[in-house]
């Protein structure tokens, strides 16, 4: 079994990619922002300790939940408070991530386990995986994508690209770079092509 990791940039089409992996061939997909999410439900063990840190207010909402989007607003205001949110939360997602790993390596009933993550290489994933993939789309398509999807303003666009990691930082980090600017279908194309390399 192959351990990929998937990264690339905001309106890249990650979610694209992933789709057309989970129906074309016989892996897990799963998404970093997921297990965040569940690591940070109520019982689970980064529940306490992130609510527990220094908010400027409760972030826990009516039904007693961390509202993630007001969480978000704050650690994008101070800059403490997301990394300490990091320490937390980034090797929890780890740990779950490779026991998963492993869960699946002993059941020998997939070929490929993907983990996307857009701080995939921020966070030392390369030490970890057996490849990095990059989802590379243009910037003129991932503004298009956006505006469309999100309803975002150029200039909000070209600030998140901005914060970013630039392409050539991507492609000198990864082992496969995913050119999905164009059809869903190119974009499996490129995906089969490469795959069957690896099984030849």
């Amino acid at each position: 079994m192959y351990f990929i990791g998937i990264t690339g940039g905001v309106g890249a089409g990650k979610s694209t990619v992933l789709t057309l992996l989970k129906e074309n061939f016989n892996c897990k997909v799963l998404l970093a922002d997921e297990v965040a999410a569940q690591l940070m439900t109520p019982g689970h063990q980064c529940f306490d300790r992130v609510v527990a840190l220094g908010w400027p207010e409760s972030i826990l909402d009516a039904q007693g939940q961390i509202d993630r989007p007001k969480m978000a607003r704050f650690m994008f205001e101070d800059n403490d408070l997301r990394q300490q949110v990091n320490s937390i939360v980034h090797p929890a997602v780890e740990a779950e991530v490779l026991n998963q790993v492993e869960y699946e390596r002993r059941r020998h009933n997939i070929e490929y386990f993907f983990f996307e993550a857009a701080l995939l290489i921020e966070c030392g994933y390369g030490k970890l995986v057996d490849e990095m993939w990059y989802v590379f789309a243009t910037v003129e398509i991932r503004e298009k994508r956006l505006m469309e999807s999100r309803g975002y303003s150029k200039e909000r666009i070209a600030n998140m690209i901005a914060c970013q990691r630039s392409d050539e930082s991507f492609r000198a980090n990864c082992d496969f770079v995913i050119d999905n600017s164009g059809s869903p279908q190119e974009t499996l194309e490129q995906l089969r092509k490469y795959i069957k390399s690896k099984g030849d």
